[in-house]
């Protein structure tokens, strides 16, 4: 069995199977998760039932998908219902997001007015927290479940924040090795107590720790250490800032449970590409890029459970927007008249019923209005892009995050992830083109790798900006190497003969001017933020002193880091003794503020430096 067999389980019901449980049972709690893991399963309908022994069968009842109820989980064995058995599999089991609209679905209910829908910009006042000055606020409208958007969070929202602050800090505290089912229920608990505080922001930051924290202790390939880092000073930033914001910055910390659609009149829209999206809580679906005649992007998705065979599937599906027939494949290549539109603030069209859509001829990437979207420099395009993919970027930032690039193939590039294609794009600036899934099923990595083989071609492409040093982007389309069509290169798969070249073999290209093997020194911080994650505070305390980076970091012009990484290691290392001379409990709170803001600084300095890399080359005497 693994845990894709499981129904989904709501946060609260595996907080509460955990909690039930005695002190003994406990402690064997994550024993019993694994050893259920090795048992097999088989689903009947909507229940699924586990054979935890020869005689001993486990039941979980998900109607409409997910279980619901503690009650939906039973244990035929003789401790039932007070045994382990029903709290590890609760555990193993994905977590279920109860939000009340899957990412990329569209809205089916009434639009919400229009003046509900447009976000004030968050004021611009300094943080009472360090990690607060990389803070990029997320959605500033009030959550729809609200009537009003309060001066201050109310005494039992902070209350909520107070509990999820405690249940990250115990996570970061423990690590990734230390926090079993039982610290990940605290966090559960504290998830569902915020949800229904109204603080759906920082519900879903808990709820993607908890999924990134049993992703590392299963040994997931798909998961990256990168990935919890985000997700823990998301949650731990998001907490913090609940207890002290007012106003726009608290509405912006609240986030919205739902996104809001508005009315946007008519609008003729062309088709892009289609992408293949497969979520870390099971869903999967795709996702239909299109430009109005203006140049703004919106998108048509269709996800919901079922991974990437779901994915595979629905791009054939109809597109479920008005009377357009359709299908998401061919919607990336055509065209949509629109009549009373719907849009929600991050650009996804709404399907209520007053929507009203008719197929419509479509455009070439190089004919207007598209052709347009390839006309702006790479460098303005990044900076845009980089406000999107920032760590802790607005939500409800709709395609701001994709690149229009002309480029020429150069070969392949060998990293320490895999392999890259590296291409020339304008202004001689060298990007390193990765794929946008690893999973065999799409036809991401097998058409990167074929791309690999036909250094020369020239194509026009579109990417995902990926934050790094050096300028970086997830291939997502391209136009045909034939110069006819185009390619969805998560789900078209590309032949040799379409190549220029057939029987070329893979190249790797040639290092590129100004590239080196020199990193800024601001990673020695960063490498003591991440170490922190899987071993906790005690091993980071463990280390030996850090005055040697410290003095190599400020030497570089950076002394806040300095100053960072030498309190982060003292805080790791500070313990305290009572009078007689017993430890004392650590610190956790105090460590975890001086992570996150080490975090938070690190990610600010880097979407700096990554700006930078894709502004163009200098030449002549002003590059000297």
């Amino acid at each position: 069995m693994n845990a894709a067999q499981l129904p989904p389980v709501a946060p609260e019901v595996a907080a509460t199977l955990v909690e039930g449980l005695s002190p003994r049972l406990r402690k064997r709690l994550d024993a019993a998760v694994s050893k259920l893991g090795n048992r097999p399963a088989h689903r009947d309908g909507d229940t699924v039932t586990i054979e935890v022994d020869d005689d001993t069968e486990l039941r979980l009842h998900a109607p409409g998908g997910v279980v619901a109820t503690a009650d939906s989980v039973t244990c035929g064995c003789l401790l039932a219902p007070a045994c382990v058995h029903r709290a590890a599999a609760a555990c193993a089991a994905p977590t279920a997001d109860l939000s009340p609209e899957p990412a990329g679905r569209p809205t089916e209910g009434a639009p919400q007015p229009a003046s509900a829908t447009k976000p004030a910009p968050a004021p611009g006042a300094h943080p009472a927290h360090p990690s607060d000055t990389a803070h990029t606020a997320g959605s500033t409208a009030p959550a729809p479940d609200s009537p009003a958007t309060p001066e201050a969070a109310t005494p039992a929202q902070r209350a909520a924040a107070e509990a999820l602050w405690s249940a990250g800090a115990a996570v970061l505290d423990a690590g990734v090795d230390g926090a079993g089912a039982v610290t990940q229920s605290a966090l559960l608990r504290a998830a569902h107590t915020a949800r229904i505080r109204h603080l759906p922001r920082a519900a879903s930051a808990a709820l993607s720790v908890v999924t990134l924290l049993r992703a590392a202790r299963v040994g997931d390939p798909s998961y990256r250490t990168a990935d919890l880092v985000t997700a823990l000073a998301e949650l731990l930033g998001t907490a913090h800032r609940l207890g002290r914001a007012t106003g726009a910055e608290l509405a912006a910390a609240r986030g919205r449970a739902r996104r809001p659609y508005s009315p946007d009149g008519s609008l003729r829209l062309y088709g892009l590409f289609t992408e293949p999206v497969v979520t870390d809580s099971g869903h999967g679906g795709v996702r239909t890029w299109v430009a109005g005649s203006d140049g703004r992007l919106f998108t048509v998705g269709d996800v919901a459970p079922g991974g990437v065979g779901r994915a595979l599937g629905v791009a054939d599906r109809a597109v479920r927007l008005g009377d357009s027939a359709l299908t998401h494949r061919e919607l990336g290549r055509a065209g949509l008249a629109v009549a009373g539109a719907t849009v929600s603030p991050d650009g996804r069209l709404g399907a209520g019923k007053g929507v009203k859509a008719v197929t419509a001829r479509g455009a070439a990437w190089t004919e207007p209005p598209l052709a347009a979207l390839w006309g702006t420099p790479p460098s303005e395009q990044a900076a845009r892009a980089l406000r999107s993919v920032s760590r802790y970027a607005d939500p409800d930032a709709g395609g701001g995050d994709l690149l229009f690039l002309d480029v020429e193939l150069l070969g392949a590039v060998r990293e320490a992830s895999g392999t890259s294609l590296l291409a020339l794009c304008g202004g001689g600036t060298a990007v390193r083109l990765t794929a946008a899934d690893d999973d065999p099923a799409l036809a991401h990595r097998d058409n990167l790798l074929l791309l690999a083989t036909a250094p020369g071609t020239r194509l026009r492409i579109i990417g995902r900006l990926v934050a790094a040093l050096h300028p970086r982007l997830t291939l997502l389309a391209c136009s045909h190497p034939t110069g006819e069509g185009t390619v969805d290169l998560g789900l078209d798969r590309l032949r040799r003969a379409d190549l220029p070249d057939p029987a070329a073999p893979v190249r790797l290209a040639p290092p590129q001017p100004g590239e080196s093997d020199a990193h800024s020194p601001l990673y020695l911080l960063e490498r003591r933020v991440e170490q922190t994650v899987p071993a906790g505070r005690a091993a980071l305390g463990m280390l030996g002193g850090v005055t040697a980076e410290a003095r190599r970091i400020r030497r570089a012009g950076l002394p806040t880091a300095a100053g960072l990484l030498t309190a982060l290691r003292a805080s790791a290392a500070q313990r305290e003794r009572d009078p007689f001379g017993r430890l004392l409990p650590a610190d956790t709170d105090g460590f975890a503020a001086c992570w996150l803001a080490a975090a938070r600084y690190t990610a600010a300095v880097s979407e700096s430096l990554c700006a930078a890399a894709w502004e163009p080359a200098r030449e002549g005497p002003a590059a000297l």
